[in-house]
């Protein structure tokens, strides 16, 4: 490890190999938590490269825990996270409600880091049980049309680092590859991200699979996901654009108004109120904002946002998305 930092300190790059080799090797606790710790700052300090990213994702999936979702066209919304925003769980709640208009979701996530609460730790409040079986995760695909796959149920390396990464408490490069490495391999993503140049590097990433359908988001005023706070740039397979929340025919709102609380008690109980109807109407939007587009993923974009945005609206308010979550934590 001391040549390899050597090597990073003085501005060189990684080869695809090379890091996919390093980071299973990380993996495998060679290396002590500082030299674990330096190696992750590296990467806070400068950009990191399409084939280094390209290299430590395909390492975690060729080490995780297979899961074969492929009799499912499946999606995947899932965003970076490290944004520092403490959002409510905009990404997740989204999920089911794409789930409730009748697609089917895949979802990747894992405790918060950065964040107060994440994906995992909202849905493990509101009583789900994280699994690995492939049975299990199919049976839910199949009748709730969504599934959560917590992240250290299938990523040793994941979890390899954990301790690390929380003592942190800030993002690190593990939060650029959480919406990438989906054990599943979704052929749908929607993909929040925390800055415009991973942006770039996840749509030259995805723009490398055949077939691939997505959406990646970055929001101008910092945000990994659609807030209606601001402007915010979109890439998809179809083209890339800026858009203002008018542009969509929604009222830009205040960062107040998408606060995810101090606890995640709190961050739950706003996580049920929104899926029981009982959000506010800046809460709803962004929500069914950001299942909009999967919605648009999904249909290759053949469908406008606003019937979109309807078919999210109607899942919400119906009860329809909260019915998948009371089939998977029943």
């Amino acid at each position: 490890m001391k040549q390899i930092l050597e090597k990073l300190f003085q501005h060189q790059k990684l080869t695809k190999q090379q890091a996919a080799d390093l980071l299973k090797r990380i993996a495998n606790r060679e290396f002590s938590d500082a030299q674990v710790v330096a190696f992750m700052t590296v990467f806070q300090m400068r950009s990191i490269s399409v084939a280094e990213l390209s290299g430590f994702r395909q390492a975690l999936l060729d080490m995780c825990i297979p899961l074969d979702l492929s009799e499912f066209d499946t999606i995947d919304m899932c965003g970076t996270g490290g944004d520092g925003k403490n959002t409510f769980n905009i990404s997740t709640l989204a999920s089911f409600v794409v789930a409730g208009a009748g697609y089917k979701v895949a979802k990747h996530g894992n405790y918060g880091v950065s964040s107060v609460s994440g994906s995992s730790n909202v849905l493990e409040a509101v009583g789900y049980r994280f699994t690995n079986d492939p049975k299990t995760l199919q049976d839910q695909i199949r009748d709730a049309h969504i599934t959560f796959l917590h992240a250290p149920k299938f990523h040793p390396a994941m979890a390899a680092v954990a301790p690390v990464r929380k003592q942190l408490q800030m993002k690190t490069f593990f939060n650029m590859l959480g919406p990438v490495v989906n054990p599943a391999k979704p052929k749908n993503q929607l993909a929040g991200v925390f800055s415009l140049e991973l942006g770039r590097l996840y749509h030259y990433m995805f723009d490398e699979e055949p077939d691939k359908k997505f959406a990646v988001i970055y929001g101008l005023d910092g945000y990994d996901e659609i807030s209606l706070t601001g402007d915010f740039y979109m890439r998809t397979h179809r083209g890339e654009r800026l858009y203002a929340p008018y542009d969509l025919q929604l009222t830009k709102i205040n960062e107040k108004d998408i606060y995810g609380g101090n606890s995640v008690e709190e961050a739950a109980d706003i996580f049920m109120r929104i899926l029981q109807g009982k959000g506010t109407i800046e809460q709803n939007n962004v929500v069914c904002a950001n299942a909009a587009v999967a919605i648009q993923v999904m249909n290759d974009f053949q469908l406008d946002f606003q019937e979109a945005f309807n078919q999210a609206h109607d899942s919400l308010l119906s009860g329809k998305a909260l019915r998948s979550l009371q089939l998977i934590t029943r």
